[in-house]
């Protein structure tokens, strides 16, 4: 059996979001080297603040400052940092309740070892060098046997408030197709274009997928279907993705390879966009060195007639 295909993937996107005025207030906070909370009705201040007390759901915007020291209530010790964490090397991921809180923040904590950290110890905040409106301006907790820090009572007003903050979703793993798209994907590489037939209701799914969706029995026969194929349906990109240098609008369409019970995906090429049609019917255009088809263009055949495809839509 060939071996079975697996790489790093990667998936990520920046999200961005705007901020009310409570988050707004202590990420700028942070900034300008100020923890804000927020007190509650009875008397309770959250730290990190929230729009809502979790009690009772009422709206809460009485901002009130506390101290850049605290108490580490629980931890963790992280002996293998990974990419973006706070520290580069070995640290304790803390719950740290800073004095004038009733709740606890969580963060990284730099000791020489899980020895030198212990419930209870007394910490205080490291200010990153650079600034600019983020968790990340807490550079980290570091242990503190001095006096509890006084805060100054700031009243959360900023003359240059933060608005709003881009954060990039990431996720980082090995993906492995499997054995039936493994020998979907080296097909590609020769130009062929090859499915699985299901024993018990003789469907040939492309791509693969090891097991009939329908029947649940598992597939093994392999099938070259295509490479012509029939557009069954299709909409027109109108917005630009930043990763694809491909000028809007295009087509992107559903299509059903000549032998498949299964409809896949591709870009229309080589047509105006508002002559992709349902029924068209098109063949794989290949560029030099890929390992799957650029996009599809016309064949210059006769449309499929809608019976023939209706099953695919």
């Amino acid at each position: 059996m060939p071996e079975v295909l697996k790489a790093p993937l990667v998936v990520e996107f920046p999200f961005t979001r705007s901020l009310g005025p409570v988050q707004s207030a202590f990420l700028t906070g942070l900034r300008e080297r100020v923890v804000l909370g927020v007190r509650t009705a009875d008397g309770r201040t959250l730290v990190p603040p929230v729009e809502y007390d979790p009690v009772t759901a009422e709206e809460i915007r009485d901002l009130v400052e506390v101290a850049a020291t605290g108490t580490v209530t629980t931890w963790a010790w992280n002996h293998a940092p990974r990419r973006g964490q706070p520290l580069t090397t070995p640290f304790a991921w803390v719950l740290v309740r800073l004095d004038g809180a009733d709740t606890a923040l969580l963060h990284a904590l730099d000791a020489p070892g899980p020895d030198a950290v212990h419930t209870g110890m007394r910490v205080r905040i490291r200010w990153a060098a650079e600034r600019t409106g983020a968790i990340t301006d807490i550079a980290c907790f570091e242990p503190h046997d001095g006096d509890r820090a006084q805060p100054a009572g700031h009243t959360g007003e900023f003359e240059d408030p933060v608005t709003g903050i881009v954060a990039a979703a990431r996720l980082d793993y090995t993906y492995s197709p499997g054995r039936a798209q493994t020998a979907y994907i080296n097909a590609l590489s020769g130009r062929r274009t090859v499915g699985e037939r299901c024993p018990s209701c003789r469907k040939v799914y492309v791509p693969p997928r090891g097991a009939c969706p329908t029947c649940g029995v598992a597939t093994s026969e392999q099938v070259e279907v295509g490479p012509r194929g029939t557009v069954t349906t299709f909409c027109i990109v109108n917005i630009k993705a930043k990763n694809l240098d491909i000028e809007v609008p295009y087509v992107y369409a559903h299509i059903a390879l000549d032998g498949a019970d299964l409809a896949l995906h591709g870009r229309i090429g080589g047509i105006p966009y508002d002559e992709v049609r349902m029924g068209l019917r098109v063949e794989p255009v290949w560029t030099e060195g890929s390992r799957y088809p650029d996009h599809y263009r016309p064949t210059g055949e006769p449309d499929a007639d809608y019976d023939t495809y209706k099953e695919l839509l």
